[in-house]
């Protein structure tokens, strides 16, 4: 199966599916991590279009995040770039493609108005993590991911929401989980 990784830095889901036999390949504006996997550097709109059997795509949050929704009011500007981030999570969510996933954290309510709900939470601890991040799932033909393991109450933690100011902090809250990543590829490879 040829699958695209869309707004997928890490790679860490196109590992999992190639290890599963499948042509995967992520892209995104920034260089990805040191995996070597195949990767378009780019704006995904360039090959979105191409013959894709199933689309997986972590468009940014930085607008559509419940976290952010007071800086709507505090930052100029910000209405206009939520509409435009909303108009390009919905160009993955309207795309002909037969299986799409558009993976993103809670939204707030007025990126909400503009896009369509979602269809699954899933926590990295209901996949054998220990970290509490709820993390929506837009699906469409794929079936929502079952539980792989999930670990007990008194080891759940809330450390990614505890990361540090930094650069790297953005990148730290919004890197894919390994379990997840590895329930995706299983389940819907």
């Amino acid at each position: 199966m040829k699958v695209l990784l869309a707004c997928e830095e890490s790679q860490i889901v196109t590992e999992q599916f190639i290890l599963k036999g499948h042509d995967a390949m992520s892209c995104d504006i920034k260089y990805p991590g040191a995996k070597g996997l195949p990767h378009y550097l780019g704006d995904v709109r360039d090959i979105l279009h191409d013959l894709w059997d199933m689309i997986i795509a972590f468009p940014p949050c930085d607008f559509l995040a419940n976290s952010g929704v007071r800086w709507l009011y505090e930052k100029p500007g910000r209405w206009e770039q939520l509409k435009k981030a909303a108009e390009f999570f919905n160009v993955f969510l309207n795309h002909p493609c037969e299986k799409i996933c558009v993976e993103n954290p809670i939204q707030h309510k007025y990126a909400r108005e503009l896009i369509r709900k979602y269809n699954q939470i899933i926590n990295p601890w209901q996949f054998g993590h220990t970290t509490k991040k709820k993390t929506c799932l837009w699906l469409k033909n794929l079936a929502p991911l079952i539980y792989t393991y999930e670990v007990p109450e008194y080891l759940k933690t809330n450390e990614i929401h505890k990361e540090p100011p930094g650069s790297e902090r953005k990148k730290n809250r919004s890197r894919t989980f390994p379990g997840i990543a590895k329930a995706m590829a299983e389940q819907w490879g």
